[in-house]
């Protein structure tokens, strides 16, 4: 199949859960508290695609999947996509835009100062997402992107101490996390012998 159509079809796939939540609030179907639905979502799929785009090296090395990679960073911009909705949502829907409030509400709530440097680093790894910034980073490029691990980190960070009650999807996450960043590890240390 041509890059393209590949292209074509996971931009549209990825931007399903978003068409399926206006769908739900268009039609009120977002429970007794749509505000909260809407943060929730938009955090969850931020993770999601956290995960996919770093899925796509252990494929491409394991099921020799070379054409996912040539698709990396449209699905990393897909995870700054959702993360910067889940902050917007939060600062329109949750805080009605009072920057004060925010300040302070990132203060008191540890996940909020968990979840935050991770937003920003995934807007610093979108602007120099373009092969023009990796020419003119060069091997900083490199070192800059692998900040992406912090993000992850930090994502899983904020679900978990968000937890109210079931730690279920918290600790199947930090798993998730695990794994993704035990076979990079495993991969440099390989590399290093």
């Amino acid at each position: 199949m041509p890059a393209v159509w590949r292209r074509l079809i996971i931009f549209s796939v990825s931007l399903v859960p978003f068409l399926w939540l206006v769908y739900r609030t268009v039609t009120q179907q977002l429970g007794a508290d749509p505000a909260k639905t809407i943060v929730l979502f938009t955090g969850e799929w931020t993770i999601y695609f956290l995960f996919i785009t770093l899925s796509v090296s252990p494929l491409v090395k394991l099921a020799r999947w070379r054409w996912l990679m040539t698709h990396r960073r449209m699905l990393g911009l897909f995870a700054l996509f959702y993360a910067l909705c889940h902050v917007a949502a939060y600062l329109v829907f949750i805080l009605g835009l009072d920057l004060s409030r925010f300040f302070s509400e990132m203060v008191k709530r540890p996940y909020i100062t968990a979840g935050m440097p991770a937003v920003l680093i995934l807007i610093a790894l979108g602007v120099t997402s373009t092969k023009g910034m990796m020419r003119r980073l060069r091997k900083n490029w490199v070192k800059l992107h692998r900040l992406v691990y912090a993000a992850l980190i930090l994502g899983w960070l904020h679900v978990l101490w968000q937890v109210r009650s079931s730690y279920f999807e918290a600790v199947l996450y930090g798993v998730i996390v695990l794994v993704l960043l035990g076979i990079r590890l495993y991969g440099y240390r390989r590399r290093a012998r």
